[in-house]
């Protein structure tokens, strides 16, 4: 198990990708700590599923919660995951100064803080992975918060690969593509998920486990060089 002995945290780790993030570090043997905004039914089943997991409510909207969310791990961090996001598709003519700043609290402002204070807890070698957007190379009607969101969480991302770097703490964006979960589901039309697919070079919608497994292997010892990079996970739908 590549990650035996190793502590993760993982925001948002208790439905979709993120939960896939949770399921698969804790089989490479890392104990994972994850996050929930409001779902605690769900949260508790996977912390009683995967043995060693850890459920703390948090919700990114109040960056104060931030002390509830690092406790479990006050004692050393090895993985840092910032996969908690919303994404309320909103045209431009409809953005109020109160949607942007929640869009922006939860998306970029959560996930920097967190970073700031997983740095001193993160031992040398640690790991960060930001979790982003194809939308941010790939504009959408409707997703300008949340692709300028997700460009500000890439930017962070780069330049904390340069900050932390000395220490052996690599930093790095993954970017899913069109990925199939509930809230995929939810928010697109069947035929817009075809049209998706055929778009996609390898011919399908992603999986959570597809996104979770590079997850996986950034925070593992062989991407020990890699750092810095955005990773499009997308099966080929931007090439």
């Amino acid at each position: 198990m590549t990650l035996n002995g190793r502590t993760a945290l993982v925001t948002g780790g208790s439905r979709g990708i993120g939960r896939a993030i949770v399921r698969r570090l804790a089989r490479e043997g890392a104990r994972v700590v994850f996050s929930y905004r409001a779902d605690k039914g769900a949260a508790d089943a996977l912390a009683r599923e995967v043995a060693g997991t850890v459920a703390v409510q948090a919700d990114q909207e109040d960056v104060g919660s931030l002390d509830a969310l690092f406790e479990p791990v006050a004692d050393g961090l090895d993985i840092l995951v910032n996969n908690a996001a919303v994404n309320p598709p909103t045209p431009l003519r409809d953005i109020t100064g109160e949607l942007f700043d929640r869009v922006m609290t939860v998306n970029a402002k959560f996930p920097l803080l967190a970073m700031r204070r997983a740095e001193p807890l993160l031992r040398d070698g640690g790991r960060i992975v930001n979790i982003s957007t194809l939308n941010t190379g790939l504009p959408v009607p409707g997703l300008a918060l949340y692709s300028a969101s997700k460009a500000a969480l890439e930017q962070c991302t780069a330049v904390a690969a340069r900050e932390f770097g000395a220490r052996g703490i690599t930093v790095n964006t993954v970017s899913p593509g069109a990925t199939d979960t509930g809230l995929l589901r939810e928010t697109n039309s069947p035929e817009a998920l075809e049209q998706t697919t055929a778009f996609t070079a390898l011919g399908r919608l992603g999986t959570p486990d597809d996104i979770a497994d590079v997850v996986a292997f950034l925070a593992g010892p062989g991407a020990r060089w890699i750092t810095g990079q955005n990773i499009r996970v997308t099966g080929g739908l931007i090439l």
